[in-house]
């Protein structure tokens, strides 16, 4: 057996041998490691695989960044729980809770030369202090001018040379696909620019809590975080077509939705604030429904798009035109409409007192109604600042002679006059009440109301006293 072995072995081992020798001393084998038909090119090159051209943000990011501003709020917020030895030591003459210090923080847009500013409401809402910190980090305190809590918009102030405005595009003719940046201080990080595209138009989330609210959003991927309220949505070309508002998600942060106020919208609001210190809201007066294919069937409607007059309003603009429950809305002048939010979009860009072409379907046949818009109170005034606050609290109010101030024991006030339907009502203040203050701030006279009332939006803390002496603080939203 072990004669049979050996010369197997023999050969065994010199095939071995001869092997080793062969790698060390032939030739080398060529290993292909990774052959790319495809040049190199430096990082900055913009050729998609395919050979067509990739977006180029920088042209835009350029043009509006310097027009994109960091805003920091303080405010007085409400204590839980207040200290009855303290009140009584230190005095709370209303029982109110004691205020604390609250800090926020946002974006906004600078829309001309002037310093003029647009964010959202909600940004700046029951801010005492505003402050804007702007691209070339300039630090520059901010007066708020306006605001309009149904569309989530308000318009600040500041005063600075040498300011870079936003270029304005027009929101209606952006297109579901295009691209978006998305530029504000999310987070407190200033300057960011985020990409995404347009997702969607006209987009109702149910956000606004407000009467004649217009919620018409412009849905974006790009990505929008805290801090990016009130800052600029722009196209590739940095023109503005939206001003960042919501996101959608259930934990606070991006998840792949954000949504825009159109800037055509937001651009027609602010120069309202700037003119007349309240938005000028010219009101269709109609009770309107989308309209969907099986609604369209009920009815017995041929044509399934447009929107649904369900009635007009009494004495409003749509009936003295001559609209008629079960007409469809198809457009406004040139802008079809398909859904609730883009009639309320397109019927906001106009004034009290304006007149606008509606293309409406009726028995299945199209005609023109010509439509003079009015204002809340049922007329075409355009109303300022003080009219407004005044028309939203429902009452008349008058001053009050020093005389009542001092037997009183108070220095400065506001008597309610007359009541109507409004906040006061509701809120169980009777005629005669004297309003001394509201939310910190004396009141002496119904400017003085209007500006307390622009100042918080939402929020009211009024403080005053009855003929009687009795003393009262109310609160409420």
């Amino acid at each position: 057996m072990k004669m049979k072995m050996q010369p197997f072995l023999s050969a065994l081992g010199g095939g071995i041998i001869a092997l080793g020798a062969f790698h060390l001393w032939g030739p080398r084998p060529t290993v292909v490691v990774y052959e790319s038909k495809m040049p190199a090119q430096q990082a900055s090159y913009t050729q998609g695989w395919d050979g067509l051209a990739l977006p180029d943000f920088t042209s835009a990011a350029d043009l509006t960044l310097n027009a994109v501003v960091h805003i920091k709020t303080r405010s007085r917020g409400q204590e839980q729980f207040h200290d009855p030895m303290r009140d009584f030591f230190f005095g709370n003459p209303f029982g109110r809770p004691q205020p604390r210090i609250q800090t926020g923080s946002g974006s906004g847009v600078i829309m001309d030369a002037s310093g003029h500013i647009i964010t959202n409401n909600h940004v700046i809402q029951g801010a005492e202090d505003i402050e804007v910190v702007l691209n070339d980090q300039r630090t520059l305190k901010a007066r708020l001018i306006g605001a309009d809590p149904a569309t989530d918009l308000a318009v600040l102030k500041i005063e600075a040379d040498h300011l870079s405005p936003i270029i304005f595009g027009n929101s209606d003719e952006v297109k579901v696909g295009e691209w978006a940046l998305a530029i504000g201080n999310p987070f407190n990080l200033s300057s960011t620019v985020t990409a995404g595209i347009v997702s969607a138009k006209a987009r109702n989330i149910d956000v606004i809590r407000e009467n004649y609210k217009i919620e018409s959003f412009i849905q974006t991927d790009a990505a929008v975080n805290p801090g990016n309220s009130g800052g600029a949505l722009v196209n590739v070309r940095g023109e503005l077509i939206g001003i960042n508002t919501a996101i959608a998600s259930n934990t606070g942060s991006y998840s792949g939705y954000a949504f825009a106020i159109p800037a055509n919208l937001a651009r027609k609001i602010a120069k309202d604030i700037i003119e007349f210190g309240t938005p000028q809201r010219g009101l269709l007066g109609v009770t309107i429904r989308d309209l969907n294919p099986d609604k369209a069937r009920d009815l017995g409607l041929v044509n399934s798009r447009g929107v649904w007059v369900e009635a007009p309003t009494p004495g409003g603009a749509a009936e003295a035109a001559g609209i008629k429950p079960g007409d469809l809305i198809l457009a406004v002048g040139d802008i079809p409409v398909k859904t609730v939010s883009e009639l309320q979009e397109q019927i906001g860009l106009f004034r009290p007192g304006d007149a606008v072409n509606l293309l409406v379907l009726r028995n299945n046949k199209e005609e023109w109604v010509r439509v003079i818009l009015k204002n809340k109170t049922g007329d075409t005034r355009l109303l300022d600042r003080q009219t407004e606050a005044v028309e939203a609290f429902g009452a008349d109010f008058e001053e009050v002679p020093e005389q009542e101030l001092y037997r009183l024991g108070v220095r400065n006030g506001l008597r309610v006059k007359q009541l109507r339907d409004g906040k006061l009502r509701h809120l169980g203040i009777r005629q005669g009440f004297i309003i001394t203050e509201m939310n910190g701030k004396p009141i002496r006279n119904a400017n003085d109301l209007a500006e307390a009332a622009q100042d918080t939006q939402r929020r009211f803390y009024v403080g005053g006293v009855y003929p009687s002496g009795e003393k009262v603080y109310y609160s409420f939203h």
